[in-house]
């Protein structure tokens, strides 16, 4: 039977840690590791859910886990399951998974999870996505969009927050022709959890990008997290979505698959409001009405190609 926001464990195995209030990034680690179970290996860069999680001389993990150098989480991965592999300690049961952030993973850390893309390493990596160097005092990272303030792209009357897009770092994996890589939210429990099942079962490299908001950088209630991470999809912002490489698929090159698809522009009410969405984050509250709209054309773009590449 599938595992579902009702059915998981009641079992902790990432508990105690030192987060911030509402944190995304810690819900995604203790949801995650619910699935993937207690025989779980895991590996952190320098970052939020290591800051946190390792305080001497309290670990929050039941699992076993270790810090890695920042640039080198899929590395470090890779060594860890040569290593068990190597001794015969690696039941079926047990994934070697890494949690990183948008900086360690899309920037710093992007040559060492390609490398481990292209020699297929049996490992799942998940990227907790809160659109910044959170952990190091709220720096822009390449995962930071459009508007936001950061403390390295500043908003105010004269600049108006980050001026790149957002990189799509799901296709750019997938255009490795990885076995398995998926989008999430953690306002989508469920979803989440179903992919995080999926990868568990498989062998290979796989990679799931989920969108975990921070309070702090984000500037928004505490009690906000669940229900941004819901409007972020809803509005189009994010999308959920899946994509099977050549290996385990039976379509040259792989396909791509929505996990969640609303209905077209034209149908009025298919998407949330992208304004609402931005307007309710302090980072956002320096954009223009023509900047929001410049938002909502760079979404509906994004939509027509997904649509196009999706099975």
């Amino acid at each position: 039977m599938a595992i579902t926001a009702k059915t998981i464990t009641d079992d902790e195995f990432f508990f105690g840690h030192k987060a911030c209030a509402g944190c995304g990034g810690s819900l995604v680690l203790r949801q995650a590791l619910k699935v993937l179970g207690p025989h779980a290996v895991a590996a952190l860069p320098a970052g939020c859910m290591s800051a946190v999680g390792f305080n001497f001389p309290q670990l929050c993990f039941a699992n076993n886990a270790m810090i890695t150098p920042f640039a080198a989480t899929a590395a470090v991965l890779s060594g860890i399951e040569a290593g068990l592999r190597a001794q015969g300690a690696k039941p079926d049961d047990c994934t070697v998974v890494g949690f990183a952030g948008d900086g360690g993973t899309a920037d710093i850390g992007l040559q060492a999870l390609s490398g481990a893309i292209d020699r297929n390493d049996d490992i799942l990596y998940i990227c907790y996505d809160n659109e910044a160097y959170m952990n190091t005092g709220i720096q822009k990272s390449s995962l930071t969009p459009f508007g936001a303030k950061t403390t390295t792209t500043p908003a105010g009357r004269n600049a108006h927050g980050c001026l790149t897009e957002k990189k799509n770092l799901f296709e750019i994996v997938a255009a490795h022709g990885i076995p398995y890589a998926a989008t999430a939210s953690i306002g989508y429990l469920n979803d989440f959890i179903r992919k995080v099942e999926v990868a568990k079962s498989m062998k290979g490299t796989r990679f799931i990008h989920v969108i975990a908001p921070c309070p702090t950088g984000w500037g928004c209630g505490v009690d906000e997290t669940i229900d941004i991470a819901k409007e972020v999809v809803d509005c189009g912002l994010w999308y959920l979505a899946e994509y099977r490489g050549p290996a385990v698929s039976d379509v040259a090159g792989g396909f791509f698959k929505l996990s969640r698809n609303p209905r077209e522009f034209a149908e009025g009410d298919a998407w949330g409001s992208v304004e609402h969405y931005l307007r309710r984050q302090a980072r956002f509250r320096a954009l223009s009405d023509e900047e929001i709209e410049s938002v909502i054309q760079g979404r509906n773009a994004t939509w027509e190609h997904l649509r196009s590449i999706a099975r």
